[in-house]
């Protein structure tokens, strides 16, 4: 048997998978699991977007469409990036995607070569690392640590910049922290940036999901057509399984997405881009709806968590929580989630399959029944009396 490209054995592994399948074992064995360790929404999609499938379907709109999307589709991102990003674009910076999982692996496709160095968030959202490693690149973390409120410590950013660095991934609402970076961080990355003459790729997939602040995109911002955006479907209008997203790409690339998206999926499939369509210009109900279960789903959460001592970023952002168990972990948090699992029947994902700086917290998915989160974060161990210190919860900043 031939052998394979080396650079797919640097790949890591999801150790979020790895929770989550022993998990189903453990289901499928017949054991009640409460499933907090993956960020599926726990809502059911909006009829008129499940009607507009089933339409697509019956009127056997099956077919080939641009690589870019279909029309009307594109036209509406297009009025939705303007109305709600602050976004100006023409058709040909927008691109249909299967998945943000796709944008932000087409944008990496499109700024790394082998040997290049990517700065990626740490904690952070897995695939970063692992489309960096597929494609040769080297993935260099930069630290989201609690006494800079997990945004990026900028001097520490730009010293870790080399002359191999070619892009940054910035994510906000940020998956796993529940952090989002305020506008004047934002510009400073920006900034940043254009000093090193460095691409941006902003991963933006939470973006309706943000409490009591604003959202702002970094594509908003740009002045010099550096940042590619990658947003989804999935987690607003909870259609996780149809996988659509759309790529927003800085302009006058039009030529290379038509090439590259041909040789990569050709485009997304037509009954999909029009349950799209039916999510981007019909009723935002349900998505607000959704946000507020979340937000009732947080304070559950933290009642829990604070009578019990326990620490924990308090999300400005997404439907995540952040938790502190290193007063648990003994320095493995990943093999104390799988312990834990086993105990408790409790499915949580370590923090460490963020990446380094992850060590000795969990990631928490909110987007779960009360009574899941009451039981499965009361299943937590408290600290001891000589690990407690006192932190604010709601400060994000944690003492040193």
């Amino acid at each position: 048997m031939p052998s394979l490209a080396p650079r797919i054995d640097t790949v890591p592994p999801s150790g979020i998978r790895r929770v989550f399948e022993q998990a189903a074992l453990l289901q499928q064995s017949g054991a009640d699991v409460t499933m907090l360790v993956v960020g599926e929404p726990d809502v059911p999609v909006a009829a008129h977007i499940g009607d507009a499938a089933k339409r697509a379907w019956t009127e056997d709109r099956t077919d080939y469409t641009p690589n870019g999307g279909i029309l009307p589709l594109r036209q509406a991102i297009q009025q939705k990036l303007l109305r709600e990003n602050r976004i100006e674009v023409d058709l040909e910076q927008i691109w249909m995607t299967i998945g943000a999982t796709q944008a932000l692996f087409q944008a990496m496709t499109l700024v790394l070569s082998p040997g290049d160095e990517l700065l990626v968030p740490d904690p952070g959202y897995t695939t970063f690392t692992m489309n960096a490693h597929i494609l040769g690149a080297t993935p260099v973390p930069y630290r989201l640590e609690p006494q800079h409120g997990f945004e990026p410590d900028l001097d520490a950013l730009e010293a870790s910049i080399t002359e191999r660095t070619r892009a940054i991934v910035v994510n906000s609402p940020s998956n796993p922290l529940g952090s989002v970076f305020g506008e004047e961080t934002l510009r400073s990355i920006l900034a940043l940036a254009k000093r090193h003459d460095l691409w941006v790729v902003s991963d933006e997939v939470y973006e309706y999901f943000t409490y009591d602040t604003r959202h702002v995109s970094l594509a908003a911002l740009d002045e010099d057509d550096r940042v590619f955006t990658a947003f989804s479907l999935s987690k607003t209008y909870a259609m996780t399984g149809v996988r659509v997203g759309y790529l927003v790409t800085p302009k006058g690339l039009g030529a290379t997405m038509r090439t590259t998206q041909e040789a990569m999926i050709s485009c997304v499939a037509e009954p999909d881009q029009y349950a799209a369509l039916a999510a981007i210009v019909g009723d935002h109900s349900a998505v607000r709806d959704a946000r507020e279960h979340y937000r009732a789903n947080l304070q559950v959460a933290t009642e829990v968590l604070d009578a019990a001592g326990i620490r924990y970023n308090d999300p400005k952002g997404a439907f995540y929580l952040w938790i502190d168990m290193s007063h648990a972990a003994d320095g493995d948090v990943a093999e104390w989630a799988l312990g834990f699992l086993q105990r408790e029947k409790v499915a949580v994902a370590p923090g460490s399959a963020f990446g380094r700086t992850g060590e000795g917290w969990i990631r928490v998915c909110l987007a779960a029944t009360p009574d899941d989160l009451r039981h499965g974060l009361g299943a937590l161990p408290a600290p001891h009396a000589e690990h407690a210190q006192p932190w604010d919860n709601r400060s994000t900043v944690r003492p040193t």
